[in-house]
C-alpha cells in the first residue's frame, strides 16, 4: 500500500510539472510613439481635438494574440492640450475636469475579447472626475519586430465614444454648445519586456 501511494505521488508530481503555467509578458509603453487624444463637437458645427501630454500605459498578456490581455492607462488631467492655453485652463478648472481635486484619469480593463484577426472589444473601468464607469472600447492590434533593436513591439489603436455627462464633466455646458459625446482615440506602441 505504501509503495502504491509513493508511486501515485511520483506520477502526480510528474504530471503537475509537465503543465507549467503560461508565462505572462509585460508590454511597456513607448512614449515616443504614442498619443492619447479626444475629439468633441463645438456648437454642432466643428470638432475640437485635444490630447494629454503626460500619460502612461502597460499591457500584460500570457497569449501571443492578446486574447487574455490586461490593459492599464493613466493620464495627468493637468497635461491636457487643445492648442489653446485659455481653453486648457478652463478644462482643468472645476467647470470641467477639476484637475486640482481629480488630477488623474485611469482605465483598467476587465476583458480584452478578440472579435476577429486583429480586432478586439475592450471593456473596463474608466475613472474621471471621481466617477468610475464601465466602458466598452474598440481595439486594433498589430505585432512586429523593431529592425534596429530587434525588440518585439505591438501597436494598439483604441477608440470609442463616452459621454461627459456620465462623469459630471462640464455639466453647465449645453450639448448644443459642446457635444455630450466625446470620441477617444489612443494610438500607442508597446515594447515587450
Amino acid at each position: 500500500m505504501k509503495k502504491l501511494v509513493k508511486i501515485s505521488t511520483i506520477i502526480l508530481v510528474t504530471v503537475l510539472m509537465a503543465f507549467k503555467p503560461a508565462e505572462v509578458s509585460t508590454w511597456q509603453l513607448d512614449k515616443a510613439h504614442a498619443k492619447a487624444g479626444f475629439t468633441v463637437t463645438h456648437m454642432l458645427v466643428s470638432e475640437v481635438e485635444g490630447y494629454f501630454k503626460n500619460f502612461d500605459a502597460k499591457v500584460t498578456s500570457a497569449n501571443d494574440d492578446f486574447s487574455d490581455a490586461q490593459a492599464e492607462f493613466t493620464a495627468n488631467v493637468n497635461s491636457i492640450n487643445t492648442d489653446n492655453e485659455k481653453r486648457d485652463a478652463h478644462l482643468q478648472s472645476p467647470d470641467f475636469f477639476d484637475g486640482a481635486k481629480y488630477p488623474v484619469i485611469t482605465f483598467k480593463s476587465k476583458t480584452f475579447k478578440k472579435v476577429s484577426d486583429k480586432n478586439y472589444k475592450v471593456t473596463g473601468n474608466l475613472t474621471m472626475h471621481g466617477i468610475t464607469k464601465l466602458v466598452e472600447l474598440d481595439a486594433v492590434s498589430r505585432l512586429g519586430t523593431n529592425p534596429y533593436s530587434k525588440q518585439v513591439v505591438a501597436g494598439f489603436k483604441i477608440s470609442g465614444i463616452i459621454k461627459r455627462s456620465d462623469f459630471s464633466i462640464g455639466t453647465s455646458m449645453a450639448s448644443n454648445m459642446l457635444s455630450d459625446e466625446v470620441t477617444i482615440v489612443v494610438n500607442a506602441e508597446f515594447i515587450k519586456q
